[in-house]
């Protein structure tokens, strides 16, 4: 009796343990990548729409305040396509992120 329990049971912990370390694995995985992908190079938009002005640090992390030259205030800074177009705007660095 103890051998079939034993028989049946232990694949199925084996199953439960492997199941719990993937997705351990996996949600670590992606807090190091957000946290790598944070900093990045916003553009204001010049009066045709391209974007090659200098740029200014900004981040891809949603936050409540979007990237602006004058911190606060000021032209909000976009990110950069490969044909110069100000694509998507960036937020606000807070904290080093």
């Amino acid at each position: 009796m103890k051998k079939a329990i034993l028989k049946h049971v232990m694949p199925l912990a084996a199953g439960v343990l492997a199941i719990a370390g993937a997705f351990t694995t996996t949600s670590m995985q992606s807090a190091a990548k957000a946290e790598t992908a944070a900093l990045q190079w916003g553009y204001i938009p010049d009066s045709d729409g391209s974007c090659d002005t200098p740029p200014i640090q900004c981040s891809d992390i949603v936050k409540p305040q979007l990237c602006r030259l004058n911190d606060l205030t000021g032209p909000i800074a976009y990110e950069k396509d490969n044909e110069n177009n100000c694509v998507r705007p960036y937020f606000r660095v807070v904290n080093g992120q």
